[in-house]
């Protein structure tokens, strides 16, 4: 066991109108496992996701990296070692500098700034090519910044990916890549990940395990093709058929 999370609850707004966005979630993610959570939007997957990478702190709860209790205040081993991997590839990156020169900015602000980076051997990990290193975020594909994006978070080597509906803003083609490519990463380098998506079909093709999330809670947990194959909750037998439908 990698990560462990233990009754981990968040709560925005004042006590009039307050919003309960988790309510005690327990999990545990195992090394070299990519664990799969699906709900629909307002479930809590997102908020969950930003507690762990420290984006947002818990009204409630711990949460258990290596056996190690984290706090608010991270450490850049912390973040070394859990990367996060956003939505908006595009965004994730400073607009007016070239993909090279962030990619560099994160290496040498977790690992110092005599950090070495092979920039034509990462950008071929990710199935790029080096040349694109050179231009602006702006410039370049979605499908292409969500690669280099992911290049920037396994370029220091993490042993937990944190994705957070990566594919989401892509076309189908591209989603099968990317998906390709995080499976064979995790494969290559004994990584981890936490895969967060709506989308019932593409988490049940790339993770081993899946947790299903309603309403701040975890409703249902299993094997991907448990959970596909023979749903036990009304919930989670609604998200397959409105895959199904689609």
């Amino acid at each position: 066991m990698i990560l462990e999370v233990k009754n981990l609850s968040k709560t925005y707004g004042e006590k009039q109108s307050e919003n309960q966005a988790l309510k005690g979630v327990s999990f545990s993610l195992n090394k070299g496992e990519i664990l799969g959570i699906v709900g629909e939007s307002g479930s809590g997957k997102s908020t969950l996701l930003k507690l762990i990478s420290g984006l947002e702190a818990p009204n409630a709860g711990e949460i258990l990296l290596k056996g190690k209790a984290l706090t608010q205040k991270r450490t850049k081993e912390d973040y070394r070692t859990m990367q996060m991997i956003f939505q908006d590839a595009v965004a994730s990156f400073h607009p007016r500098r070239t993909i090279a020169a962030s990619l560099w900015e994160s290496v040498r602000s977790l690992l110092g700034k005599d950090a070495k980076l092979d920039l034509k051997e990462l950008s071929e990990q990710v199935g790029l090519s080096e040349e694109l290193t050179g231009r602006r975020p702006g410039s370049l594909s979605g499908g292409q910044c969500q690669r280099f994006a992911i290049a920037r978070a396994i370029s220091v080597k993490p042993e937990i990916l944190l994705c957070d509906e990566v594919t989401s803003a892509l076309d189908v083609s591209t989603q099968a890549q990317i998906m390709e490519l995080l499976s064979k990463i995790c494969k290559d380098t004994g990584a981890s990940a936490l895969f967060v998506s709506h989308d019932l079909a593409v988490v049940s093709n790339l993770c081993d395990r899946i947790l299903v999330m309603k309403d701040g809670l975890i409703v249902e947990e299993g094997a991907a093709a448990q959970i596909i194959q023979n749903p036990k909750e009304a919930y989670t037998k609604k998200l397959i058929e409105s895959v199904m439908e689609i």
